[in-house]
């Protein structure tokens, strides 16, 4: 890759890391929801420079986020890396599977169920209480709203960035 998309990768990834950490900051309506604001540059990265390049945005966004949210070690971490690797693999093959034809906005409702859907089978390992799968109807819900949300707001970067590009 050349030296400029790099530096775009890397500036993207410090942008998701920094909406991930002010939105855990916000307050929730429910303990374990948030909304994904840092996977809006990890969607338009998806679009613009391929799998690869969202993999790195996912792996500043945890690491930094992470490190300066001081969630690097346990249980919320370990969930939380799983959710996201998960999230990415879904995502990197829908945009891969060009039959689908999915937008931004569909993709990121792909990931976001798929997110969720794993934050419950690994708590489920930490916590060992079946009662957990009883979340999974509001967690599929939340994750369809949020994941339309995030989409919305890819798709508005991206324009953004097609316009700072065209000039």
């Amino acid at each position: 890759m050349p030296v400029n998309v790099l530096i775009r990768i890397a500036l993207l990834g410090a942008v998701s890391a920094t909406l991930f950490v002010f939105e855990g900051l916000a307050p929730r309506p429910v303990p374990w929801m948030k909304v994904g604001l840092g996977n809006i540059p990890v969607v338009a990265v998806l679009f613009i420079y391929g799998p690869l390049a969202a993999l790195i945005v996912c792996c500043l966004k945890l690491i930094l986020g992470g490190l300066v949210g001081g969630l690097v070690a346990g249980p919320t971490f370990v969930i939380s890396m799983g959710g996201t690797c998960v999230s990415w693999c879904v995502m990197s093959l829908c945009h891969r599977i060009r039959l689908l034809d999915l937008s931004p906005v569909g993709i990121s409702i792909w990931g976001a169920c798929a997110h969720q859907v794993t934050q419950l089978v690994i708590a489920y390992l930490f916590v060992g209480q079946f009662a957990i799968f009883s979340l999974f109807p509001i967690a599929l819900l939340t994750a369809t709203v949020t994941g339309i949300l995030i989409g919305f707001l890819a798709c508005w970067v991206l324009s953004l960035l097609s316009f700072v590009q065209k000039r």
